[in-house]
C-alpha cells in the first residue's frame, strides 16, 4: 500500500557546524518526531567514567568529573563501530564498548598552568576532543584559544586522571546530545495563528517569511494546516550536522519498523485466537 504522502527535503545551507533544510508534504507529528530524535536519540560518545588518581587543585573531584563529562568528543568515525555498553559482554570497559583517555598535568612554574582539552590523551585518534580536531585541521599548533578550560593549577599542584568514553544518547544524559541548538519552524507568517502577537508590527519577521514589506502577518487560514517545516540543526562538533540528520532518520525508521513488526505479530495472535 503506497504512503498517503511523499515527503520531500530540500537542503538550504550546509556547513561544518550547521545544516538548514525544509521538509514538505508531511505532518506536524512526523516533523516533531524528527526534532525530538535529533536532540535526544542520536548516539555519540561522551566521557562516562572518571578515576581521579591525584587532585591537589582547588576544585573538588565531583566538579571536575562533571566538567569532563561535558567535553564534546569526535564521534563520526567510531560511534557505529562501538557497542552499547549494555550489550557488551565485558565486566567493566573494553575496546569494543569504550575509549580510554588520560590526563596528567603538574604545574612547576609560578605562573598558573591552564589545564585544557589539549592535555587529554586518547587511546583512539578517532575519539578526541572536538577542539583538538579543529586545531589539527587548521594546522595551527600554537593557537589554543579554542581549547576548553578544565581548571587552573598553581605551582606544585597536580591533576591526574583516567577516563572512559562510552556510547550513549541524550535521552539518558544530555552530555550525549549532538545538538547545540535546533530550530524548528512551520508557520513563519503566523497564518495559522498558533501565536498571538500583542503588537504585530513590533514582532520580527522570520527568515522564511513571504510577506511584503508593509505586512506584519498573513491573513488567518481557518482550515489551514502546517505542511512545510524549516529545520536548523547546529552541531556541538561530535557529529557533522548532516550525519545528525541521517542518523536521526535511521533511528526513527527503526522505531517505526519495530512498531510495525510488533503490531503485525499481535494481529496474527488475535487471528489465531478462538474464543
Amino acid at each position: 500500500m503506497p504512503y498517503a504522502n511523499q515527503p520531500t527535503i530540500k537542503i538550504l545551507e550546509l556547513t561544518d557546524e550547521i545544516i538548514k533544510f525544509v521538509i514538505e508534504k508531511t505532518d506536524l507529528s512526523v516533523a516533531n518526531s524528527l526534532r525530538r530524535v535529533f536532540i535526544a536519540e542520536v548516539c555519540t560518545l561522551a566521557i562516562d567514567w572518571v578515576q581521579i588518581q591525584q587532585n591537589t587543585s582547588c576544585l573538588i573531584d565531583e566538579f571536575l568529573a562533571h566538567r569532563m563529562g561535558l567535553i564534546p568528543l569526535t564521534s563520526d568515525e567510531i560511534v557505529d563501530q562501538l557497542q552499547n555498553f549494555r550489550d557488551c559482554s565485558c565486566m567493566d570497559y573494553c575496546r569494543e564498548c569504550s575509549v580510554e583517555l588520560t590526563l596528567d598535568v603538574r604545574c612547576n612554574d609560578e605562573v598558573p598552568r591552564h589545564v585544557t582539552t589539549r592535555d587529554l590523551i586518547s587511546s583512539n585518534l578517532k575519539c578526541i576532543p572536538v577542539t583538538s580536531k579543529v586545531r589539527d585541521h587548521d594546522n595551527d599548533t600554537d593557537n589554543n584559544q579554542d581549547d576548553i578550560l578544565i581548571c587552573k593549577l598553581r605551582c606544585g599542584q597536580h591533576l591526574k586522571m583516567k577516563l572512559y568514553a562510552r556510547k550513549g544518547f541524550a535521552k539518558e544524559h544530555t552530555k550525549w546530545s549532538p545538538c547545540a541548538a535546533l530550530g524548528f519552524e512551520y508557520d513563519p507568517d503566523n497564518a495559522l495563528r498558533h501565536t498571538t502577537y500583542p503588537v504585530p508590527s513590533e514582532w520580527p519577521k522570520s527568515d522564511y517569511s513571504e510577506l511584503e514589506e508593509e505586512q506584519n502577518q498573513a491573513p488567518y487560514e481557518v482550515f489551514g494546516k502546517p505542511e512545510r517545516f524549516w529545520f536548523t540543526v547546529e552541531s556541538v562538533g561530535s557529529l557533522k550536522p548532516d550525519n545528525i540528520v541521517l542518523s536521526g532518520l535511521q533511528v526513527l525508521k527503526k522505531k517505526l519498523t519495530d512498531l510495525q513488526i510488533y503490531f503485525t505479530n499481535e494481529v496474527a495472535k488475535e487471528a489465531l485466537y478462538i474464543p
